[in-house]
């Protein structure tokens, strides 16, 4: 299987589809690419029209649900990746990622959270998919999200 049927597989075993508009909230593009390196804006867990995990993690959402949160996220910033270059064997590697959960003061599992958008990297695009990361707790985050994204790559393109 090459990176963009094991993306579509992903996604069904989720339960979501990632293959319409990737809906943006404001005043900037999802994704810039310069010099080879893309850019992908923060992505929160939005599934067409809806955020699907909402709520301060350790309080309102649980480790597992918000693991799935930044699941969504990866997939959405893999789909803004796939649709600039046409496949996602067009990514070299993951460079970088920060995941920002917004949280509770008492609540330190922010990597355990980040996991979650890791798995699905490292399952979609395999070695390429080993990156570096930043796991940050947030007060709030746009839409009350529980997670939100960003990702650097590197491509062939």
């Amino acid at each position: 299987m090459n990176a963009d049927q094991r993306f579509d597989e992903l996604a069904r075993r989720l339960g979501y589809s990632f293959d319409g508009e990737i809906k943006i909230g404001g005043n900037y593009t999802p994704l810039v690419v310069d010099a080879g390196v893309a850019y992908v804006s923060g992505q929160v867990p939005r599934v067409g029209d809806s955020v699907v995990v909402t709520g301060r993690v350790g309080a309102d959402v649980s480790l597992e649900q918000a693991q799935l949160a930044a699941r969504i996220c990866a997939m959405r910033a893999l789909a803004l990746l796939r649709r600039q270059f046409g496949s996602l064997e067009q990514v070299s590697r993951i460079l970088r990622i920060t995941v920002f959960v917004q949280c509770t003061e008492s609540f330190t599992l922010q990597s355990e959270v980040s996991d979650g958008a890791s798995a699905v990297l490292l399952d979609v695009l395999g070695e390429a998919g080993q990156h570096s990361r930043t796991s940050v707790g947030v007060f709030q985050l746009p839409k009350n999200a529980s997670v939100e994204l960003d990702l650097i790559a590197s491509t062939k393109a």
